[in-house]
């Protein structure tokens, strides 16, 4: 007898709380999700991942406790699209964090995706941010501010003058930078921000201040694996420009995702991509969904969502600022 094929019903899945806890964490991610934490080093909310051991678990509602993987394993196409499963498989290519930098992060670059599967077996990670807030003054690397060699790269380490070497931006609320594989970067102190990015967890630290550790040890460095990956030379598209207007805005468009900010006013429609899934992120503001399911499903700043590719489109009401992204 044919296999019997379980059917998803138009709905959006919300997730459980995700956290990790670093040095340079503090308290901005449990104010902007309005949750009670006992901690004050909550660096990440990782808001929706597929990666083995850090997942996304479903809240709520009849999928409640199945990880991520388990809703594509069971789900397939209905839920990631497709032409996402032709090409991913059970693996969800997208990883959507919210980010508190209390303290400068280290200075770190990314494989591309041939080195990390090469060294690694994995994905490599282009990524990008979305300042959501940004105390005066507030700055972050990213890319070299002139090109040098490997070699000059080398002797910067060695004589600890690297940061000499590379681009400090200054972050404003809306700022949009774009970070593919081999862009080396810091999240300097005092950004709340969006990121979104392939969904890979390796990263090579180049400089870390000369911290130490929990266990009172500085922590490892990677010079020579960064080497290969390091893109040397000046880049100009670093900080991305967009027009300002509500409704739907194209923020970034490229081969590993595609996002849109919308600012609903009152309401809006939106059609769901073509055979994909779209995450939901709100990063300010208050609307009610309707997926066509005949349920009206709340979002709130410091929330996301993700809408499977089984839904057809999505109708907003009420004023909120959301950030989507699909792949």
């Amino acid at each position: 007898m044919p296999k019997t094929v379980d059917i998803l019903r138009p709905q959006l899945f919300k997730f459980g709380l995700n956290l990790k806890h670093v040095l340079w964490g503090g308290d901005k991610i449990s104010t902007f999700k309005g949750v009670t934490l006992d901690s004050h080093d909550v660096g990440e909310s990782w808001e929706i991942s597929g990666l083995k051991g850090r997942e996304s678990v479903v809240s709520g509602g009849e999928h409640d406790g199945m990880s991520l993987r388990q809703l594509i394993m069971r789900y397939k196409g209905q839920l990631v699209g497709k032409r996402v499963y032709r090409k991913h498989g059970n693996e969800f290519p997208l990883l959507v964090k919210f980010i508190d930098a209390h303290k400068d992060l280290s200075v770190q670059v990314h494989p591309d995706d041939a080195l990390a599967m090469r060294r690694h077996q994995c994905l490599g990670k282009t990524e990008m941010w979305y300042i959501i807030d940004a105390e005066p003054g507030a700055s972050l690397l990213a890319g070299m501010s002139r090109t040098i060699t490997p070699r000059e790269y080398l002797s910067h380490m060695e004589a600890g003058t690297l940061l000499d070497v590379l681009a400090r931006h200054l972050t404003h609320e809306g700022d949009i930078f774009f970070l593919p594989s081999g862009r080396i970067h810091s999240i300097g102190a005092g950004n709340l921000l969006l990121e979104i990015q392939q969904s890979s967890d390796i990263t090579y630290r180049v400089y870390d201040y000369n911290r130490i550790d929990t266990n009172g040890k500085p922590r490892e460095l990677h010079t020579e694996m960064a080497l290969e990956a390091i893109d040397f030379t000046v880049s100009s598209d670093c900080l991305r420009h967009y027009p300002n207007h509500k409704g739907e805005t194209s923020l970034i468009n490229s081969i590993f995702f595609d996002v849109h900010r919308i600012m609903v006013d009152g309401s809006h429609h939106l059609e769901m991509p073509h055979d994909a899934f779209l995450c939901l992120m709100c990063i300010a503001g208050h609307a009610t969904i309707d997926c066509g399911n005949g349920q009206l499903t709340d979002i709130k700043q410091g929330e996301s969502f993700l809408a499977p590719a089984c839904v057809r489109s999505l109708d907003f009401k009420g004023n909120a600022t959301i950030i989507t992204a699909t792949v």
